[in-house]
């Protein structure tokens, strides 16, 4: 298995339009995020976990040309808006899976009525195939799923497990049943905001937490602000087992 960041930032990137912050004038690359998400491929398969807005630049940057699907956390701009720029996929390989749970499906099928619709279609608009998510384990072309339930703020969103590998973002509140799912598993990867407290993210003092609750072999950050400070300064002070993440890392499993 092969996981390729397509972006590790929050929900305004980094840098943030117009601001001044001394990492947000960096020149170092790793400094430098795209809105959070993620690409998982096995054998011939390839998803997205998560179609932000930047979706299109994500898809260009690692030259991807076949996409089985799309698994969505939750309803969130910064990880739903890119959904309009599955249109190439759909042109090329027919309708597109797209798996979310029903409240995420429903807020897309508003904010996309034209995606969505049966009536009066307009040609040229994506046809998506959708699939239900409940907090009970999946498979995608014999690789087992499991859903993992957290709270941001007070939102329930999903993380996923794909075999040895577990991605979980936008998490404050995570239950000890759903943390047993991905207790000492080989990789795991956790939101960490900032380093100051956040009403609906994990700061950086509670993701290590988080981390030691579940004993990975590695543990890599994501969802990182320019609050976090430089990449390279931030990594210094992490344990020997955890790694900020950054755009275009590639990890295999």
């Amino acid at each position: 298995m092969k996981i390729t960041f397509l972006g590790t930032g929050t929900s305004q990137g980094v840098p943030v339009i117009g601001s001044t912050h001394p990492v947000c004038l960096s020149v170092d690359a790793k400094d430098k995020r795209l809105r959070v998400s993620i690409l998982v491929e096995w054998d011939t398969y390839a998803y997205v976990v998560d179609c932000g807005p930047d979706f299109r630049q994500q898809m260009l940057r690692i030259n991807c040309y076949k996409l089985d699907g799309i698994i969505f956390t939750h309803e969130h701009s910064d990880h739903t808006a890119g959904i309009d720029d599955i249109r190439p996929f759909y042109f090329r390989q027919g309708d597109i899976d797209i798996y979310a749970h029903k409240r995420v499906l429903k807020s897309l099928a508003k904010r996309f009525d034209y995606i969505f619709t049966d009536k009066d279609k307009y040609p040229g608009v994506p046809t998506l195939s959708t699939h239900i998510i409940k907090n009970k384990p999946f498979k995608l072309h014999g690789l087992k799923v499991i859903p993992i339930k957290g709270l941001h703020y007070k939102l329930n969103v999903f993380g996923y497990r794909f075999g040895n590998f577990a991605y979980l973002t936008d998490m404050k509140t995570v239950e000890p049943v759903e943390i047993e799912k991905i207790k000492n598993i080989k990789v795991l990867v956790i939101n960490a905001l900032r380093k100051e407290p956040h009403i609906s993210h994990f700061n950086l003092e509670e993701a290590l937490d988080f981390i030691k609750k579940v004993n990975p072999e590695k543990a890599y950050l994501t969802h990182i602000s320019h609050l976090m400070g430089f990449h390279e300064e931030v990594q210094k002070t992490l344990p020997k087992n955890v790694f900020l993440a950054y755009d275009n890392l590639q990890i295999s499993i």
